[in-house]
């Protein structure tokens, strides 16, 4: 079963870590939630959420894809932790899956991962190395990235289509009754 990281840091955004979550377990992948401190993990909104683990338990453990999602102070939180950019340049140089939504591309373009990519981002947070777009969902090769809390939903199903594959994408968007 493919093994997906989702990386949680005090000031995440809920709806985002949320749908993520939600959508790809529906999926049936095998996704690990991982707060860089303690297991519960205050969002930006004030709702606290229990993770599965701290950062230290899996940090060395192989993912197929390492999701990061926004917010604030969340994505500053993961872009200055050290663990997570060794995480995330570890991932790249192993040419797995990364992905961001919001202001967690903040986090790849720290890890110098976003070089000549695609990607994009909530506006006001720059991605220097990258060609940035304002498309809802940019995928450039085994890149995600995404704009905010109401793309998180498409943002998802995106990984979804990569990871399981478009028949099971489509009937998850159906189940779900979203566009």
């Amino acid at each position: 079963m493919t093994k997906v990281l989702v990386l949680l840091a005090n000031g995440f955004e809920e709806i985002e870590a949320t749908t993520i979550v939600d959508v790809l377990r529906r999926a049936e992948l095998d996704v690990t939630t991982a707060a860089l401190e303690v297991v519960n993990v205050r969002g930006a909104h004030g709702i606290t959420l229990l993770a599965d683990c701290e950062l230290r338990e899996v940090q060395d453990k192989p993912f197929e894809a390492v999701i990061l999602p926004g917010g604030m102070p969340g994505s500053r939180n993961l872009r200055d932790d050290a663990r997570v950019i060794d995480l995330l340049q570890r991932q790249a140089h192993q040419d797995k899956y990364l992905g961001a939504i919001c202001a967690a591309p903040i986090a790849l373009e720290a890890a110098g991962v976003l070089t000549g990519k695609r990607a994009t981002s909530y506006p006001g947070h720059p991605l220097p190395s990258a060609q940035v777009s304002e498309s809802r969902v940019v995928v450039d090769g085994k890149l995600v990235t995404s704009r905010g809390p109401g793309t998180a939903l498409e943002f998802s199903l995106e990984w979804v289509k990569i990871l399981v594959g478009v028949e099971k994408a489509e009937k998850l968007r159906q189940d779900m009754i979203a566009r």
